[in-house]
């Protein structure tokens, strides 16, 4: 359906025409309104069908429709049966990061550019971290520093690496996730799969098992000395700190062949 947009003109000055949104789309609106604003929470089950289509006076199938928007954004799930219902759900970050994933895949990124975003990201949340940090916030920091302390110490004979590269990753996460800013937290989410697979595959290609768990000491190391200054309140330090550690590690995590492949290449 079209109409014409109101004193909006192209540049030979006709009027534009703008689409107007289906039915559906307005009644996937109201609802993802609702369950953005806690009016509907997790868990809460949707009126029946036939209740919405009277309220909204539509058909069953625009009301499925509108289901079926709805349950693209994890935003509800559809149950079939006796028992069944529409039934609000809390959105997932896994399904944001897996488009996200896809976007970079199309648009052939880079892991360099990748580690390029991350070093932007990263010493900046340190440094908030360092003027918002909290005992909580330290505490969580030093749980995985001893955790990964803990396997690097048992040996690298019969060791998992991929555990050790998880591990790893996850001071990563936390750094993001307690600076403090909730956009931050997310994006650090979103790229999580991405960063945390790459670290695993080149892991895993190194040989020399030996220089793996001296790497991974000095990582240890850098990880320590981070919770210092940002327990200290040093956010200076901090952030030079940790933009010196970040640019040592993408040298070795981006060597090789590594320092031009795709995202795409990871998940082949």
């Amino acid at each position: 359906m079209w109409e014409l947009a109101n004193n909006s003109f192209d540049e030979n000055g006709l009027p534009q025409r703008i689409q107007v949104p289906k039915t559906a789309e307005l009644i996937a609106q109201q609802i993802r309104g609702q369950i953005v604003r806690g009016v509907l929470k997790p868990g809460d089950m949707l009126p029946p069908e036939t209740v919405l289509g009277q309220r909204f006076d539509v058909s069953r199938p625009t009301l499925r429709e509108a289901f079926r928007i709805l349950e693209n954004e994890s935003l509800i799930v559809v149950r079939r049966g006796s028992r069944g219902g529409v039934q609000v759900v809390s959105p997932d970050v896994s399904v944001a990061a897996r488009y996200f994933g896809l976007l970079l895949q199309i648009q052939n990124t880079t892991l360099s550019d990748l580690y390029e975003a991350r070093m932007v990201l990263e010493p900046a949340a340190v440094r908030m971290l360092a003027a918002r940090r909290t005992d909580d916030d330290i505490k969580a920091l030093v749980e995985v520093i001893d955790e990964l302390a803990d396997r690097v110490d048992a040996g690298v004979e019969s060791a998992d690496l991929d555990t050790w590269s998880t591990t790893a990753f996850r001071f990563h996460d936390l750094i993001l996730e307690r600076a403090g800013n909730q956009t931050i937290g997310l994006l650090g989410r979103v790229l999580a799969d991405v960063v945390a697979t790459h670290m695993s595959r080149v892991v895993s290609r190194t040989t020399d098992t030996d220089e793996v768990a001296t790497q991974f000491k000095k990582t240890i190391r850098a990880f320590r000395k981070l919770v210092t200054l940002v327990e200290a309140g040093d956010a200076d330090g901090a952030e030079a700190h940790w933009r010196r550690h970040m640019t040592s590690v993408a040298k070795k995590m981006l060597w090789g062949r590594f320092a031009t492949e795709s995202v795409v290449d990871l998940f082949n």
